[in-house]
């Protein structure tokens, strides 16, 4: 599942008229370079969660035939008039997803990222883990981090003292319970609910290999045209 829904304040005004996932970078919507690695790594069926300008997502993707892809699109705008958040985007889609899935949001740019299908098999073999994320050392925006990460490959929340924050990348395995207390339909954050799982055990995490970027605003946008 790739989180295509929110406005993308921050970055206004180029989301006035285009949602923040699909804005270039590089000669392609920042989305397709998602489109393009799941599909290399052997996903072939993808959910887009939209709501800002959702029309916008069909015409320019298409059914994603061109990538070997089916895509399927979750429309929050037209059937709740606003997007869901990221919790609740998840539970509204839960029916178009497996039992376990990928999960990323569609405005971050890492192209070392290879949606590995060992880590999938084994993420589904953990049954007792709610999820898999991937964390990144601490950019400038976010200094005090989300997560620890523990010699064991444990997401931990909060970090002790004696542990170096890290940043949740955006990037996961989920399984559908970690949502299962979001009624479909209703705004909900996803945070709280990985925090929870850290705290119940439930939650494994890994280093992200590679560079990753978060776009947030115009400068950091522009910034990233020319510097792979």
């Amino acid at each position: 599942m790739i989180l295509a829904a929110g406005r993308g304040e921050r970055m206004r005004p180029l989301t006035d008229n285009c949602p923040k996932p699909l804005l270039p970078v590089w000669g392609r919507p920042m989305v397709e370079w998602h489109l393009l690695a799941l599909a290399k790594a052997g996903v072939r069926e993808v959910v887009i969660n939209t709501a800002w300008r959702e029309d916008m997502f069909p015409a320019a993707l298409g059914d994603g035939a061109r990538w070997g892809l089916r895509i399927h699109y979750s429309q929050e705008g037209r059937d709740h008039g606003a997007a869901l958040e990221t919790a609740g985007g998840i539970a509204k889609a839960l029916p178009l997803l497996g039992d376990a899935f990928w999960l990323v949001s569609g405005d971050i740019v890492a192209p070392g990222m290879g949606f590995d299908g060992l880590q999938a098999r084994q993420f589904v073999d953990r049954a007792a883990d709610l999820a898999t994320i991937w964390l990144v050392p601490n950019p400038a925006f976010h200094p005090d981090g989300d997560f620890a990460l523990s010699a064991g490959g444990r997401a931990q929340r909060p970090p002790q003292a004696t542990d170096r924050p890290l940043t949740y990348a955006n990037i996961a395995l989920l399984r559908p319970a970690l949502v299962a207390s979001v009624r479909p339909g209703s705004p909900a954050p996803l945070g709280p609910l990985l925090f929870a799982a850290a705290n119940a055990g439930r939650l494994a995490g890994q280093m992200l290999d590679g560079p990753w970027h978060n776009l947030g605003t115009p400068a950091q946008w522009q910034a990233m045209q020319t510097a792979p």
